[in-house]
């Protein structure tokens, strides 16, 4: 144990390694915002492309529903075998070659003319994105502590954000402009010109990603031992660290359970906010485009608000809580003034927010009971079942409108999800789960656990 240095020793010490975490963040965590920017672009463009391509193409609501929500059978089916494949292979390879083939397949979209290749394709679109969320986030465990990782999962999450502030816009100006250009339909090239992107940061990764900390090249060796220092004085769960012992971790399945009413949560909105929009009376699909934009600003500043509150006061069970609390609230909101421009753009947001700042602090979770091999299998097993809601949610509401010709009753639905998801955080989940780091490694911030090069640097 270290003896406590000065204050203002102790002080210049977590100067240092404050300022040394901005240099890891800025190095890392922008290059996969970008992708996750993209990846969520792939997978939600079809909600944009539906305002055309459904009539183009003669499909219901419910081949639309089910066609969305394929996407996630193959997402379940193929999320734990990747990331088990990325734990053994190395983030670096295995993301990159998740980006190329998503991006390939999903541009293969543009060529959909019936039934039978809708349902393939975006089955195959999950099959290749299997393994890239889970496989980040598992990837950041393996680079920050557990008292820093809110934040850094805040800023990853906040893709979505990005997503529908630049997606909603994108996708607009794409059906609005490019419709029947060299004799394609707009539908054909929003997949394709939203594809391409991801092929090249696909290789961006492969080129810039390091799978470890010592083999880091823009780090000093200083600068390697003390992240290598803080990672090893990091909490340590003594839950599972193999495969075997995983599936026998009940917390695995409650945390599976929250998620998957996340998930549920958020595909409800991501999938039909367009429909939504138009079904209060705007039908100009470049307006729609601008207004879907407004929940993902407001959540990307509660989001990265939320992160830092629940990281600066060790907190996480009642911040997870009360994200839920404000996603139902908002599913009722939408609910009872269905039509009603204002009020649902208000509900969207609260929806939205409440499920982008829920993520972050969620996925700080699994690694304080699972660890090793079973972190990576653990965190995609989760995410993997979860993923699940995705399937359910889409399909769900594409039925009730094709049986009540509105979507209120779906509506209602997702809010008594979102408010299930909240008796689960509060009495499901162990409380010393929802714990971060012990204080004694967050305190002992010192000289005495600082290599020389850096302790005679934040002398000078």
């Amino acid at each position: 144990m270290a003896i406590p240095a000065p204050a203002s020793s102790a002080a210049d010490a977590q100067s240092l390694e404050d300022a040394l975490y901005r240099k890891v963040n800025w190095r890392i965590v922008p290059l996969f915002i970008l992708c996750f920017l993209f990846a969520y672009l792939d997978r939600v463009n079809i909600s944009f492309a539906k305002l055309e391509m459904q009539n183009d193409l003669g499909f219901s609501d419910t081949i639309y529903g089910l066609g969305a929500s394929l996407f996630f059978v193959g997402y379940f089916l193929f999320e734990v075998p990747s990331n088990v494949l990325l734990h053994k292979i190395g983030a670096r390879l295995w993301i990159a070659r998740i980006m190329v083939s998503w991006g390939i397949t999903s541009a293969c979209m543009m060529f959909v003319q019936s039934e039978f290749w809708f349902y393939t394709l975006r089955f195959l679109i999950g099959v290749m994105e299997a393994g890239f969320v889970p496989g980040v986030l598992y990837y950041f465990t393996q680079w920050y502590p557990s008292n820093r990782r809110a934040q850094v999962n805040s800023y990853f999450k906040s893709s979505i954000c990005l997503c529908g502030i630049v997606g909603g816009p994108l996708a607009g100006l794409i059906l609005g402009q490019l419709d029947g250009a060299l004799g394609m339909a707009g539908w054909k090239w929003l997949f394709l010109l939203e594809a391409i992107p991801s092929i090249i940061l696909g290789g961006v990764v492969f080129w810039l990603v390091s799978d470890r900390i010592e083999d880091t090249p823009w780090l000093t060796a200083d600068e390697k031992r003390l992240l290598t220092l803080r990672m090893a004085q990091d909490y340590k769960p003594s839950g599972k660290s193999s495969l075997a012992g995983l599936w026998r971790q009940p917390t695995t399945y409650v945390m599976a359970a929250i998620y998957l009413c996340l998930v549920m949560a958020l595909t409800g909105l991501l999938f039909w906010m367009p429909q939504l929009i138009r079904s209060a009376g705007v039908s100009d699909t470049l307006h729609i485009g601008w207004l879907t934009m407004v929940p993902y600003l407001v959540a990307v500043v509660f989001n990265l608000s939320v992160g830092y509150s629940s990281d600066r006061r060790g907190e996480r069970r009642w911040h997870m809580a009360g994200c839920a609390l404000l996603t139902a609230a908002g599913y009722l909101v939408c609910a009872m003034t269905a039509g009603q421009l204002l009020p649902l753009m208000i509900g969207m947001s609260m929806i939205m927010a409440g499920i982008i700042a829920w993520m972050p602090i969620f996925w700080t979770i699994p690694p304080r009971f699972l660890s090793g091999v079973a972190a990576a299998a653990g965190i995609a097993l989760i995410n993997s079942l979860g993923q699940l809601g995705g399937v359910i949610a889409p399909f769900m509401i594409g039925r009730v409108r094709d049986l009540t010709g509105a979507t209120t009753s779906a509506l209602y639905l997702l809010s008594i999800v979102s408010l299930l998801a909240v008796a689960l955080i509060l009495w499901a989940v162990p409380k010393a789960y929802y714990r971060t780091q012990s204080e004694p490694d967050v305190q002992t911030v010192d000289d005495s656990t600082m290599p020389q090069g850096m302790v005679a640097e934040s002398r000078q």
